[in-house]
């Protein structure tokens, strides 16, 4: 299973997480990109653990329900693993040799990269560019992954009825799907914050000119509003998150739980981005885009932006498609931060 190779061909972008599965379908028509499909299929709890899958099979059911709502059943597939799990290295090879001899040569020196086995390892490379250092040489990025972490996502979508072609790195698909709106963001900003704001774990990343140029993660997300609801309101996992999406819970949630967590959001934020800073040339930021399952909950990004002084908003990589008709719009807008990963993996596509 390669990490990064395509064949050109159509491919249905398919995000494994910790509490759901999303899929995204896009084509293109008359040269634009067109949102055909997409689901979110809630997990059962203790399903992905850690960003591991621990029940295959029940994560490839909810795969084939999903895959039959979109209608996308039998598809090739790109999926991702998480960057934590993923070891990248940017190394310096002669410009002379083809892919084979360059495969040959990597696997030569893979104990100098990878601290592994290789047999317990799926290996792949890019060719990047020109070398920085030498005219003859060119830039690999070389990237390697626990065979377990790669097979893991293959059989789920296996189970789920769906062939999977490419396993990408889910940075990468991210920024990919991020690259859709940077021209978007008004004033043209040069440096731009994307926080992504999941379950368990909010990821910042630093965009200089649309290209990533850091990241950093930290345990911190949505997770610590649902067990709020839940000491608050005695309800259980499942029923605090069912409130919190349909917005059912008494008229003391908005004062004393949801503003708490949104301060307790932008402190994270602020930290973040002062650690950013205090390694980097940089003491400010142009933009700040929010994106993950949490980052659509009601006047967090509106906070944000006072609080912090720069211009926010709310990732929608779909702005500049059109949308098959039978798509709610307005429940799109809701989905759409939480769709980076899947948008991205499904633009592997058109590679």
């Amino acid at each position: 299973m390669r990490l990064f190779t395509s064949k050109s061909r159509h491919l249905i972008g398919i995000d494994i997480c910790a509490t759901s599965v999303k899929l995204v379908d896009i084509q293109r028509q008359q040269g634009i990109f067109h949102l055909k499909s997409y689901g979110i299929e809630r997990l059962p709890e203790g399903v992905v653990v850690d960003k591991l899958i621990v029940d295959t099979e029940a994560v490839g059911n909810i795969i084939a329900g999903l895959a039959r709502r979109c209608q996308v059943a039998g598809s090739d597939a790109a999926a991702a693993v998480s960057g934590s799990a993923v070891i990248t290295k940017i190394i310096d090879m002669d410009m002379v040799l083809n892919d084979v001899e360059r495969e040959a040569q990597i696997r030569l020196d893979a104990d100098q990269y990878v601290p592994y086995p290789l047999e317990d390892v799926n290996l792949d490379f890019e060719v990047l560019g020109p070398s920085l250092i030498n005219d003859e040489m060119v830039q690999v990025l070389l990237a390697a992954s626990r065979s377990e972490n790669v097979d893991q996502r293959v059989d789920a979508l296996t189970f789920g009825g769906l062939q999977t072609k490419v396993m990408d790195i889910e940075t990468h698909a991210i920024e990919r799907a991020f690259g859709l709106m940077a021209d978007n963001l008004p004033n043209m900003p040069e440096l731009v914050a994307l926080v992504d704001i999941g379950h368990n774990q909010t990821t910042l990343y630093i965009a200089k000119n649309g290209e990533f140029i850091y990241s950093r993660e930290q345990l911190f997300g949505g997770s610590q509003l649902t067990e709020a609801i839940q000491n608050r309101y005695g309800l259980s996992a499942e029923e605090a998150n069912i409130s919190k999406r349909e917005r059912t819970l008494p008229d003391d949630y908005y004062p004393d739980v949801l503003t708490p967590f949104i301060e307790n959001t932008i402190q994270q934020i602020t930290r973040s981005l002062q650690f950013y800073f205090s390694s980097s040339q940089y003491s400010s930021i142009d933009h700040i885009v929010l994106a993950g399952g949490s980052s659509s909950i009601a006047g967090l990004a509106g906070m944000a932006q006072q609080k912090l002084g720069v211009t926010v908003s709310i990732a929608n990589p779909f702005t500049n498609m059109t949308i098959a008709p039978h798509i709610d719009n307005e429940q799109l807008v809701i989905d759409a931060p939480s769709l980076m990963a899947a948008c991205g993996l499904a633009l592997r596509s058109f590679d």
